[in-house]
């Protein structure tokens, strides 16, 4: 009597993987898009509370938008959407789908909430039916720029983008290294110089430069505190410990490097680690726990390139 052979194969561990995998994937993805939405919000609530009552140009889109709506009183919405509707098919092609989607859900955003706020918020303040939250130009240059710079800054950490000249930043800054900020603010003033057609003042207009300058430099203020990196040396009686560690909790590369103590004249292992300024005190947490009596130093780092840290740069 010929017997069948039964092969059992065994799925449930592989697949309980993917769906852990899948389900943090999912989680950190939504997490992404809650942050890039509160950007957003606090990016039109800049505008539409501060900068456009006050007749302060900004840059980019909203800035373009800014413009049609004090010369033909088109909704910044409307006008948002369309252009950048345009400028998203670029990045479609240049930086990549994964952009597009995050970048097209930003524009469908923005529109949304600059319109809302303007009917609630700026609409009464220009009809006189609402006191403007500031009247002081200056004050509102500062306010409407800094909340507008950190809300793109913000946006630029989690992979997406407000739209507009932001763009076009990204697109620059994958091909070279020049800060996101600066190519912002180059794009911006050419924007606020066309504020003249709208019969905006000269003082309006250095009121805007103040506008582009906070913003410009909260862009770089996110984004460089977000990337900073810092080089640690640590000198511990304990140096296989504290590598492993750092190497297995971290996914950080450990260097040793062998030196002597010229008062001593003993020779011992010295530990290198880059990492990001963020994990600094998880460094100090293993050195402490492994060996309370280390000795360690701890400087900033001009730029990291490479494997975990920034993509080399033409």
């Amino acid at each position: 009597m010929a017997t069948k052979s039964i092969k059992y194969s065994t799925f449930a561990p592989s697949n309980c993987l993917v769906m852990k995998a899948s389900k943090k994937t999912i989680l950190a993805e939504v997490k992404r898009y809650v942050i890039i939405t509160l950007a957003l919000f606090t990016m039109c609530l800049g505008w539409t509370a501060f900068l456009i009552p006050n007749h302060l140009m900004g840059g980019g889109v909203s800035g373009i938008a800014a413009l049609i709506y004090w010369g033909t009183g088109l909704s910044t919405g409307i006008s948002i959407f369309v252009i950048n509707a345009v400028l998203l098919l670029i990045a479609l092609k240049v930086i990549g789908v994964g952009f597009g989607i995050k970048t097209g859900y930003s524009i469908v955003m923005a529109s949304l909430f600059m319109s809302l706020l303007q009917h609630f918020i700026t609409d009464p303040m220009m009809a006189g039916e609402m006191q403007p939250f500031v009247t002081d130009h200056f004050l509102a240059a500062i306010l409407g720029g800094g909340l507008a710079g950190l809300s793109i800054g913000v946006a630029f950490t989690q992979g997406g983008s407000t739209g507009g000249t932001d763009i076009i930043a990204m697109i620059v800054c994958k091909y070279h290294n020049i800060s996101q900020g600066r190519v912002i603010l180059i794009c911006d003033i050419i924007i606020i110089a066309c504020g003249f057609i709208v019969g905006n003042t000269i003082e309006d207009f250095i009121y805007s430069c103040v506008v582009m300058g906070v913003c410009s430099y909260c862009i770089d203020l996110v984004l460089t505190g977000n990337k900073q990196t810092v080089q640690a040396f640590i000198f511990t009686s304990k140096p296989e410990a504290v590598a492993d560690r750092i190497a297995n909790e971290m996914q950080r590369g450990v260097t040793m490097i062998n030196g002597t103590g010229w008062y001593t004249k003993h020779e011992g292992p010295i530990l290198m680690v880059v990492a990001h300024k963020r994990e600094s005190q998880q460094v100090l947490r293993i050195v402490k726990e492994e060996d309370p009596k280390a000795f360690m130093t701890l400087n900033t780092v001009m730029g990291a390139y490479g494997k975990g840290f920034e993509p080399m740069k033409r």
